[in-house]
């Protein structure tokens, strides 16, 4: 089945849970399609298995709270940033529920934390205007890149670049076998004072740059040249909440949710709107992100819904 403007119009909500008592505040589905991760401002995660649509468990981390959950390629394993105590990074083993590394360094919140698809390598950015390179083998930071303002960062699909939003004005591209020598492109974006950059992502074909904001607009970006090639408005964001943004698999449509509970959605290419979904979300969608595998995505509050489409095209 081929996602298309109609069957992005007839997507429905399927299930919803009610497994948090606060805010999710980022999930990560499983690279099979299988499962989907959730970290909530409760401190707890929430497996979920998608195919049966239901909650396998929940593990708690109470003393350093959970933000900015990955899955890792190691089946049941999983990085996530503290948002209490410390700044660490974390490594658990879902299957036992323990910790398998620590990964110290950043002396401030961590806003950014991005899997290499191809790798055990990934990357981190900081409030303390920092950028750091890790392996998931070892405590020890790989590399460090100190940096003019706060970053968000992410790998591209190739897992051979990466790219970093700095201050919310400028993108820079790097290499990620020699990063040490600055960045090989830099594109620099007019400052808007009324939002800062919240997220950053490569569309799947690597195409495309996607900038996600603490306001009411999302830029997309030509990956190579650093043109701006659609802005994308219309979604309500008063209240300055950070909102996810994402890519559907494909390339071809770009998805927010916003405070009141709906989703937009635009062709990433076109940059026409193409449908407006209602979640009936109790709070401001924080969360949404197409399944990479199966027809379906999810999107969170402090709830979390399961999404499929109701017609074949």
């Amino acid at each position: 089945m081929k996602l298309t403007d109609n069957v992005l119009r007839s997507f429905r909500v399927a299930k919803v849970f009610r497994e948090n008592s606060d805010k999710i505040n980022c999930f990560d589905f499983s690279s099979n399609g299988e499962t989907i991760i959730s970290s909530s401002d409760d401190d707890s995660l929430v497996l979920y298995d998608c195919q049966e649509g239901k909650p396998k468990r929940t593990l708690y981390s109470k003393k350093y709270g959970v933000d900015l959950i990955r899955y890792t390629h190691a089946a049941n394993t999983v990085v996530y940033s503290s948002n209490k105590i410390d700044d660490t990074i974390r490594y658990l083993s879902l299957h036992d529920n323990k910790y398998i590394r620590y990964f110290p360094g950043h002396n401030k919140r961590v806003t950014s934390l991005s899997m290499s698809p191809v790798d055990d390598t990934f990357i981190s950015g900081s409030l303390d205007k920092t950028i750091r390179l890790w392996d998931l083998r070892s405590p020890n930071c790989q590399g460090l890149m100190h940096l003019q303002g706060k970053p968000v960062c992410s790998f591209d699909p190739e897992g051979l670049i990466f790219a970093a939003g700095i201050n919310s004005e400028m993108v820079k591209l790097y290499d990620l076998r020699s990063f040490d020598k600055g960045p090989f492109a830099t594109f620099k974006l007019q400052y808007d004072r009324t939002c800062e950059w919240t997220g950053l992502k490569f569309s799947n074909d690597g195409k495309l740059i996607l900038l996600s904001t603490n306001g009411g607009a999302l830029r997309v970006l030509d990956a190579f040249k650093g043109a701006v090639v659609h802005s994308f408005v219309g979604y309500n964001n008063s209240k300055c909440v950070t909102l996810e943004a994402s890519f559907t698999p494909d390339s071809q449509f770009v998805m927010i949710g916003s405070e009141d509970g709906k989703i937009h959605v635009w062709n990433a290419e076109s940059g026409m709107k193409v449908a407006l979904l209602d979640g009936k979300h109790t709070g401001p969608i924080t969360c949404l992100q197409f399944n990479p595998k199966f027809m379906t995505f999810a999107s969170a509050c402090s709830n979390m819904a399961f999404w499929l489409p109701t017609i074949d095209d």
